[in-house]
């Protein structure tokens, strides 16, 4: 179980001060890095990072731009870039529920953004998401802000990718976001399972059992373990009935 032992304490002042700071020091406006979100107009459609993964260039973050859409780690990627290039002093959190902005102030507070529409966030909604991602009971702690490097956002990237994929149903693309990802942990049982999952949905049941074994066998207690079970015996019973 991970351990969570340090609970974030910040003051209302605090939080209410992140809403009147600005950028480098006066140059940029909380105004305007709203206005510049809202000319992204993320609608949360993700049909456009299927651009990403099919053309891993520059083409495919352009796509972003002409189409206003994205995810939230999307989103975030490009505005990390743009911070970069404005000395704007920028970094990502993967946060249980999604990529947020953060921002360090030389008196030691801190400003949060969602990518995804340029919010800031406060204290209450970052522990509205935490309950709800994790459980009722869930508490806001310092390690859920801490900075991540950039192989945790492409980690998010590309499973943002894999998923959106898998729910639109082009499982060849979604396999080859699948695989890009065991390269960082080959070993990792959650995503081995939804390889596994994947390989069923393209009719490949033997690597389909493979996969959804190895995930019964590393993760017994997973709540989620009883239906991949319940997978593994209907893809069996399907090879039984075809041979």
């Amino acid at each position: 179980m991970i351990s969570r032992p340090q609970k974030l304490k910040l003051s209302s002042v605090s939080w209410s001060a992140w809403q009147k700071k600005r950028f480098a020091r006066g140059r940029i406006p909380i105004c305007s890095w709203k206005n510049c979100w809202n000319s992204f107009t993320a609608n949360g459609v993700l049909r456009t990072l299927a651009a990403f993964i099919a053309c891993p260039t520059p083409c495919g973050w352009i796509m972003f731009l002409k189409s206003r859409q994205g995810s939230a780690v999307s989103l975030g990627a490009i505005l990390l870039w743009v911070a970069g290039q404005l000395d704007i002093p920028l970094m990502p959190v993967i946060f249980p529920t999604q990529l947020i902005l953060r921002a360090d102030w030389m008196d030691g507070e801190m400003w949060l953004i969602n990518p995804f529409n340029g919010d800031t966030l406060d204290e209450h909604t970052l522990e509205v998401w935490i309950k709800g991602n994790i459980n009722p009971t869930a508490e806001l702690f310092d390690e859920d802000l801490d900075e991540s490097d950039n192989a945790e956002v492409i980690r998010k990237l590309l499973d943002t990718l894999k998923s959106a994929l898998m729910e639109e149903r082009q499982m060849e693309m979604a396999l080859r976001a699948s695989e890009v990802l065991l390269q960082f942990n080959p070993e990792d049982p959650y995503e081995i399972r939804d390889r596994g999952l994947i390989y069923a949905q393209l009719d490949c049941e033997h690597v389909a059992l493979s996969d959804l074994s190895y995930f019964v066998e590393q993760c017994p207690e997973d709540p989620i373990s009883e239906m991949i079970k319940a997978q593994i015996n209907s893809i069996a019973h399907k090879q039984i009935t075809l041979h």
